[in-house]
Formats: structure tokens, sequence, C-alpha cells
């Protein structure tokens, strides 16, 4: 049988997913020349090349892509073991990173290690603030053990080395300054506002969210303002400069500034959970993660079921506009 080094084909995968050895060595702390001799001693071992050259590049092999398939079932059983064992050992009793954007942490986030600290005290919660897009970085790297996102800045469909559950369908708002003149409008749609000046971040998943909802209710938004920041959008709103689309989770009172809800057809952000596939069997994960279901559901005023989060292989105050 051959020789199956798990730290080794760790590093494989790592290079697949980063692209270079430098980032590879970076995101693992490892030298270059120490990633290229660990991935040679693998090939070595399992007598097929892995690497190959491609300009100043390399890239992975036929075969390290067949042995890859192969690992990720290995990458989840052992997940599925950590899980396990540390519910044998530690019961309802261990540390959980939680990497999530900006507006989940007060609205999503907070609640959820509020509530645990009542019921499950011996649990403790760690956060990290990142991007929309690199809280999926970090939990691949494992340095998360749960991603709060963003269901557009998910992975593909199909990527197996995940579990998402699904969170909140988010409602879009639009935010008027006091006495627009739609302000008081019956049925407020997102078209009637077409002719406005508009405030959104001038790239990035917000800016992606508004022109796509902009361009779903028939009209292409014109970009009066970009800001990075909801205190910064919303103070420009109070001025009377423009109007915009707020999260209902991002939304922050303003005495000049008038919050709509929009039609049955109102647009949405979906925010999702994720985990490495495996580890939400694991007591300390699944408590983490049935609290932010807990959360979420209150915040959509709807009964919380874990049946109907939909658990499935991954496919996909101030704070940046996520």
């Amino acid at each position: 049988m051959l020789d199956w080094d798990i730290r080794k084909l760790h590093i494989l995968r790592t290079l697949r997913e980063r692209g270079t050895v430098t980032a590879t060595a970076e995101a693992l702390r490892m030298t270059p020349s120490a990633v290229s001799q660990q991935l040679t001693n693998l090939a070595r071992q399992l007598g097929v090349p892995l690497l190959e050259a491609q300009g100043r590049r390399v890239r992975l092999t036929d075969a390290a892509r067949l042995v890859l398939r192969h690992a990720e079932v290995v990458f989840e059983q052992l997940e599925r073991a950590d899980a396990e064992l540390a519910a044998h050992v530690h019961g309802e009793v261990g540390e959980v990173r939680v990497g999530a954007f900006s507006t989940a942490v007060p609205a999503l986030v907070v609640p959820a290690v509020r509530a645990l600290r009542a019921t499950h005290p011996r649990i403790t919660v760690r956060v990290r603030e990142a991007e929309a897009g690199e809280a999926y970085e970090l939990l691949a790297g494992g340095e998360v053990d749960l991603a709060l996102s963003l269901a557009a800045q998910a992975p593909e469909v199909g990527d197996g080395r995940f579990t998402r559950v699904e969170l909140l369908a988010d409602p879009l708002d639009v935010a008027l300054p006091r006495g627009h003149e739609r302000a008081a409008a019956d049925g407020l749609r997102l078209a009637d506002l077409a002719g406005e000046s508009w405030i959104f971040g001038g790239s990035g998943p917000w800016s992606d969210i508004t022109r796509g909802a902009c361009e779903a209710a028939g009209f292409t938004p014109r970009q009066g303002h970009s800001a990075a920041g909801w205190t910064a959008i919303l103070a420009m709103v109070e001025a009377g400069m423009g109007v915009a689309l707020v999260p209902r989770t991002a939304a922050v009172p303003r005495d000049g500034v008038e919050m709509r809800e929009l039609g049955p057809d109102r647009p949405v952000r979906h925010i999702v959970a994720a985990v490495r596939r495996g580890a939400e069997e694991g007591a300390a994960v699944g408590r983490v993660l049935g609290a932010l279901r807990e959360v979420a559901a209150a915040y959509a005023g709807v009964p919380s079921d874990p049946a109907s989060t939909g658990q499935a292989p991954l496919g996909a105050g101030e704070g940046r506009p996520v």
C-alpha cells in the first residue's frame, strides 16, 4: 500500500487553492523551499509527478488532481473524527473561531454569543471580522471554524469542502432623506426611484448587490457618490445628497433619514454560515450554528427550524457595506 501522508496532502490541497508555492508557504507559515521539498517527497512516495512547470509558476498534474479527489474524502472523515472525539472528551466544552463580515457581527454573532453565555457558558466563541469573500479563505485555511458570509461570495456549487447553512434572507430597504417626495408614498417600488442619485461603494459586493437590484427593477442606478461605510452613506442621505439601499441588519436610526420598505418584490441579500464538511457534527460548532439559526429566525420573524435551514454542500453600526 502507498504511504499516504496527511500533512503533505494538506500542503498539496493548499497549493491548489492558493495557486503558487509562495502563497501556500505564507498560508501554512512555512518557507517556499520547505513546501517544495514536502511536495517532492510526496511525489516520490506516491510514484507519480504532482507538479509541472507553467512559465514561472507550477500547476497540478492530472495525477495530483486524482489524488486530491480521493483525499477530500479523507479530510472530511478526519473532520468528523475530530468533532466526535471533541464531543466525547469535552462534551459541550470548547472554543469555536468565527469569521464574519462587518454587519453580521452585531446583527447575528453578538446576539448568538450572548445566548450561548446563558445556555452553554463553557463554549467560547472567538470572533474575527473579515471581508465576505475572505471568510471562506480563512475557513479553508483552518484559521476559523465557522464562516459567515454572503451567498454571492460563496465558493462554486459542488465544492465538497464545506457544509452551508442558509441563515437569513436580509431585506434591502431604501434610505431616503426626511421630507423626500417618495418618503410617504404607498407601495413604494425600487423602480420609482430610477431617476435618483444613488450612493454606494465603487466596487465590491455591495456595489454588485446595489447595481443588480436596480437592474432587476429595470434601470441602471446613477451613482452620485461613493462611500465605504454605512455611517458615511447614511450621513449623505440625511444631507439630501442621494438615496441608498441598506440591508435591514445594517440600518442605524438617524433623525434625517427615513427607511422605507419596498414592495413584495423587494431585493434581499442571502446570509449563510459555513463550516468545513464534517465539522458540523462537533458539539461546540453545532451549538454555535444553532444559536445563529435562532437569532436569524427571530430577526426574520419566523419559527426556528433546523430542518428548514437547508444544510447542503456549498456550491456558494459603522462597517463596510456588505
